[in-house]
């Protein structure tokens, strides 16, 4: 079936950024008392390492998004800020550091993510499982969102990520499938799809994110979503990819305001119990409300 989107979708490539991605720079009590937390319990945040446009938002109202096992990743994708490279021994004590942060925050649904650590034997599932744990055991009114990486197809690894008394777990595909091997060098995107009805599998609410702007065509964003309803996605969001440094994917356009709330509504229509689709959407904003 052919979708018709806005006329106002037509962006042409521009220098600089539209006008609806401007974002108000990070201020306030309740961002300096974040930023205060992360800092005093050694913690690392994606909203940090993946230069997020909501972080003065998010950290404003109290809520950031913790990346456990380290700041470096072994992955090299070509969209991502965060440090790549040969990570450091992981640290065993971290766990209890995310949790007690959670606590002092208050935080009432916490996102937690991690980079990719292939050289581990269980892909750092163990760490995963204990830090879930440890939330669980000192705020078990908050509810959790874990957005974990690619196991590499190693399901036992995947079952012991997801077995931590989560809520929900979220697996991005990050862009259609024609832009794999220039956007996620190291991924594959049958596997990706694997692993989320794996985890639909193992009684999860599932959700996925991708990103557009970096050359895709309409018709690949609804075939995408096709794909991910089919292997039991939940949720999705959409948002546009935003170059980090002049070293990454340089932006092919900027999409329309008016695209994205198409692609939300096509998003329903398709099978997704909720979609959340804007500028600047990124997988964890308004995480609260995919629960």
């Amino acid at each position: 079936m052919k979708v018709k989107l806005p006329v106002a979708e037509t962006q042409q490539k521009r220098a600089r950024k539209p006008d609806w991605l401007r974002v108000k720079l990070p201020i306030g009590k309740s961002y300096k008392h974040v930023r205060t937390l992360v800092d005093e319990y050694q913690l690392h945040t994606i909203c940090q390492s993946g230069n997020c446009p909501n972080m003065g938002e998010c950290w404003g109202a109290g809520t950031a998004t913790f990346m456990i096992l380290g700041n470096v990743c072994t992955r090299s994708c070509s969209f991502c800020a965060v440090k790549t490279g040969r990570p450091p021994e992981y640290d065993i004590d971290e766990p209890r550091r995310v949790a007690e942060a959670i606590k002092l925050m208050e935080v009432k649904h916490a996102v937690i993510t991690s980079v990719n650590r292939d050289e581990l034997k269980d892909k750092g599932a163990e760490i995963w499982y204990q830090t879930v744990r440890a939330v669980k055991k000192l705020s078990p009114q908050t509810t959790i969102e874990t957005l974990i990486p690619d196991t590499r197809s190693d399901w036992n690894a995947l079952e012991r990520m997801v077995s931590g008394g989560q809520e929900i777990v979220s697996h991005n595909m990050e862009t259609v499938k024609s832009l794999y091997r220039k956007v996620r060098p190291q991924a594959k995107y049958e596997r990706s799809l694997e692993q989320i009805k794996k985890t639909k599998a193992l009684g999860k609410r599932t959700k996925s994110g991708i990103m557009v702007g970096l050359g895709e065509q309409p018709d690949e964003v609804f075939s995408i979503m096709d794909d991910l309803v089919a292997n039991g996605c939940d949720v999705l969001t959409i948002g546009q990819y935003l170059q980090p440094t002049s070293m990454h994917l340089a932006v092919e356009e900027y999409v329309h305001p008016d695209t994205f709330a198409a692609y939300r509504e096509e998003g329903l229509k398709r099978g997704f119990d909720f979609v959340e689709s804007g500028p600047l959407v990124r997988s964890s904003y308004h995480a609260e409300r995919h629960l």
